[in-house]
């Protein structure tokens, strides 16, 4: 039986329930983040925002520069999360085979679903309705045979838009994307290829899969051959073994200024957090390591009330943990880990009596 997947992404999610929240804020540029004239960085913000070249991992000094009359607005978690499980028990009224990424995104399979519908996309267009009038925020779909495909697809007509891609055309749909554009390819996969000319997706399908061995490694290349032919197998799962991620840097010279450190931390935080998605895992714990020049090895950490892999929520509480740290003196190295990794505990069953149709 074919596979029918669905990914699910919110809208501008933090910004956007910020403006529902604050209906003067409504069509303002937003950003969620730190604040502008203090070390912070954007969490997300508003698709007016976006229009100044504002994104997410930015410094909010560097947003407030774009775009002057944006709003500035700390997060608000508990809302997130509260809107989240929302939007997260209307998906498990679809199926039981929803795997959370982040507070707003999540893969379904509703290959079999509680509805009995064969129609992934009348699913989908269900879902993004019901998101619609249950939360007043939006969402965008992918619907395809795969995760691969189906993440692509739903950023494929951002905001508030759905891309529906048969397993007939998912070699027409991938083959005008840029190899950067697919889940997974990271920047030195990416730059190792455009050495070689290799720019699109296209160019890797004409390759032959022993070229791309060559280039890339046995392994490496027989994932990309086989990603840019919407070849994915993984399954959509509720629940997923516990790992830890980290990254770190060593200085080359000790350094004591604050905004080197700060950017240096930065950085190793974006590369585990996209491990951590690119493994598709959630984490529970974050921790900031840092070396001193006399090879003392300090740490803090934090842990979040629920599991997340959400880069914006993890790079805020990255900026809190390293404003709370007073350093003594020049440090060596300093990086990041996520920790108590795993996936939120699978959906319950729900039987015909739980479910309110409306179809």
């Amino acid at each position: 039986m074919e596979r029918k997947i669905i990914h699910i992404d919110m809208d501008a999610f933090y910004a956007s329930v910020e403006q529902r929240d604050r209906p003067r804020l409504k069509g303002v540029p937003v950003v969620v983040g730190g604040p502008p004239h203090a070390r912070g960085v954007v969490a997300t913000c508003s698709y007016e925002a976006r229009k100044y070249g504002i994104h997410s991992a930015m410094p909010s000094r560097r947003a407030f520069q774009l775009c002057p009359r944006a709003v500035f607005i700390r997060p608000r978690f508990d809302v997130y999360r509260a809107v989240s499980a929302q939007i997260m028990a209307l998906f498990r009224e679809v199926t039981p085979l929803v795997e959370p990424l982040s507070l707003d995104e999540a893969y379904l399979d509703v290959t079999e679903n509680y509805f009995d519908q064969k129609s992934a996309t009348y699913i989908a267009q269900y879902v993004l309705q019901q998101i619609k009038e249950r939360t007043g925020l939006t969402a965008s779909a992918g619907v395809s045979n795969s995760k691969l495909v189906a993440k692509v697809a739903s950023g494929y007509e951002k905001p508030n838009g759905m891309t529906v891609v048969p397993p007939e055309d998912v070699l027409s749909f991938l083959s005008p994307l840029k190899i950067g554009d697919l889940h997974g390819v990271g920047k030195v996969t990416e730059q190792a290829l455009r050495k070689q000319g290799i720019e699109t997706v296209a160019d890797v399908q004409a390759m032959p899969v022993e070229q791309l061995r060559a280039l890339l490694g046995r392994d490496r290349g027989t994932e990309l051959h086989a990603m840019a032919h919407g070849i994915d197998e993984r399954p959509v799962r509720p629940e997923r073994e516990r790992k830890s991620i980290g990254s770190e840097t060593t200085f080359e010279e000790d350094t004591e200024d604050i905004d080197t450190i700060f950017e240096t931390l930065i950085r190793e935080s974006k590369s585990v957090i996209a491990s951590l998605q690119k493994k598709e895992l959630v984490c529970r714990t974050i921790t900031i390591k840092w070396k001193t020049d006399t090879f003392q090895s300090r740490s803090k950490r934090h842990t979040f009330s629920e599991e997340t892999a959400d880069e914006e929520r993890l790079l805020e509480e990255t900026t809190k943990l390293f404003n709370g740290i007073t350093f003594d003196g020049p440090i060596r190295l300093i990086g990041m880990t996520v920790s108590h990794l795993t996936t939120p505990p699978a959906a319950r069953q729900l039987t015909w009596q739980d479910l309110d149709l409306r179809l």
